[in-house]
C-alpha cells in the first residue's frame, strides 16, 4: 500500500535536493526493464529505497531522507511502475520478481550488505527480501507496515476502515454491485482487468482515490486526482497482488519467518492514526525483536509525507551515521 500526497513537511527539506549521479534501465527478464537511480556520495554507505504500493513507484521526494555526505542512495522503479516497462504489466509480476530484481540491482552495482528504507507495501517488500536474503541486509528503516495478512486487506477492502469514513466508502463501493460486495477486492480485479479502458481507468481511479483519501490524518491527500497514468498502474498492480495475497506460501509467512532476521537491527516508524496499515502489525513485528525499535508517532497516520512521521525517519536514518 502507498499514496501520492503532495503535503510538505520541514524534515524533508533538512537536506539539499539531490540530482542522480547515475541513471540507468535495467533489463530483468520477463519483458521487463526497470529504471534505477543513484544519488548522493558514490563511495557512500548504500541505502536502498523501496517503494509501496505495489505500483507506486519512487519520486524525488524520496532522496530528501539521506545525507548526501553520506549515504549512496538507490531508487528504483519496481516491474511495471514509474519509469519500469512495459507499463502496469501484471505479467511475469511477483513478490519474488521483486525480490530477484532488488538482488540483481544489488550484484549489479557491486554492493556488500545494504540498508533497505521501505513504507507500506514497500516494508512488505523490504522484510521479504530481508528474510530471503539476510546477509545482504545491514539495517532495516520501515514505515507504515504492511504485513500482507488477511487480516489487514479485510480492514482495508472488508469495510472495516470504512465505519470511519462511510461517505468515503459509499464512493469507493458504488461502482460494484450489491452482489459482488462480499469480495471487493475480486470485483475490482474483474474490471481492472476486463479490458474496456473507460472501465479500468473509472475503477482505477476510484480504487486509488479511496487509499489516497485516508493516507494522512489531516485528510487533505483526498483533494484531487492523480494523473490518469499513475491510478491505472498503481490499482492494476495493487490488485493484482492482493488477490494474489503478495504470493506468500501462507497468511502470517511473514511473522512465521521472522527468525530468520532478528539478527538484523531495525527501526520501524508507525502512525498511531494510520488508517491504511494499522498500528497491530508494527506491534506484532517488533514485539520480541530485541533488535527492533518501535518508534510510534502519536499525531500520526500513515503518508511518508507526514510532519511526525518525516521527521522520525531522518531521526533514524542520520542516527546510524556513524
Amino acid at each position: 500500500m502507498d499514496q501520492r500526497s503532495g503535503q510538505k513537511s520541514a524534515a524533508q527539506f533538512l537536506y539539499p535536493p539531490l540530482d542522480p549521479f547515475d541513471q540507468k534501465i535495467m533489463e530483468v527478464g520477463g519483458g521487463h526493464k526497470i529504471y534505477v537511480e543513484q544519488c548522493g556520495r558514490p563511495d557512500g554507505v548504500p541505502v536502498m529505497v523501496v517503494h509501496g504500493g505495489p505500483g507506486g513507484g519512487c519520486s524525488p521526494a524520496m532522496r530528501r531522507y539521506f545525507d548526501p555526505a553520506y549515504y549512496r542512495i538507490i531508487l528504483f522503479d519496481q516491474r511495471g511502475c514509474g519509469r519500469s516497462r512495459p507499463h502496469a504489466s501484471v505479467e511475469e509480476n511477483t513478490t519474488w520478481h521483486l525480490v530477484a530484481d532488488m538482488e540483481a540491482i544489488r550484484t549489479t552495482l557491486g554492493l556488500g550488505p545494504v540498508i533497505l528504507f521501505g513504507g507500506s507495501w514497500g516494508a512488505t517488500l523490504a522484510l521479504v527480501y530481508a528474510i530471503t536474503h539476510p546477509e545482504h541486509v545491514a539495517h532495516l528503516a520501515l514505515r507504515g507496515v504492511f504485513t500482507m495478512t488477511q487480516a489487514e486487506l479485510d480492514w482495508f477492502y472488508g469495510g472495516g476502515a470504512g465505519r470511519f469514513f462511510p461517505e468515503l466508502w459509499a464512493r469507493f463501493v458504488s461502482v460494484i454491485p450489491e452482489g459482488e460486495r462480499g469480495d471487493l477486492i475480486g470485483a475490482y480485479h474483474r474490471r481492472l482487468f476486463s479490458g474496456d479502458m473507460a472501465e479500468e481507468m473509472r475503477c482505477a481511479r476510484l480504487w486509488a482515490n479511496w487509499e489516497n483519501a485516508l493516507a494522512t490524518i489531516t485528510g487533505q491527500a483526498a483533494q484531487g486526482e492523480g494523473p490518469s497514468e499513475y491510478a491505472r498502474a498503481f490499482a492494476r498492480l495493487e490488485n493484482h497482488y492482493f488477490v494474489n495475497r503478495g504470493f506468500l506460501d501462507r497468511d502470517g509467512w511473514i511473522y512465521d519467518q521472522r527468525s530468520r532476521i532478528e539478527a538484523i537491527s531495525a527501526d520501524v516508524v508507525q502512525g498511531r492514526y494510520d488508517m491504511v496499515c494499522p498500528p497491530a502489525a508494527a506491534y506484532r513485528l517488533t514485539q520480541g525483536w530485541a533488535n527492533a525499535r518501535l518508534h510510534m508517532i502519536p499525531v500520526a497516520g500513515h503518508a511518508l509525507s507526514e510532519p511526525g512521521i518525516s521527521e522520525a525517519l531522518v531521526r533514524v536514518m542520520d542516527g546510524l551515521r556513524r
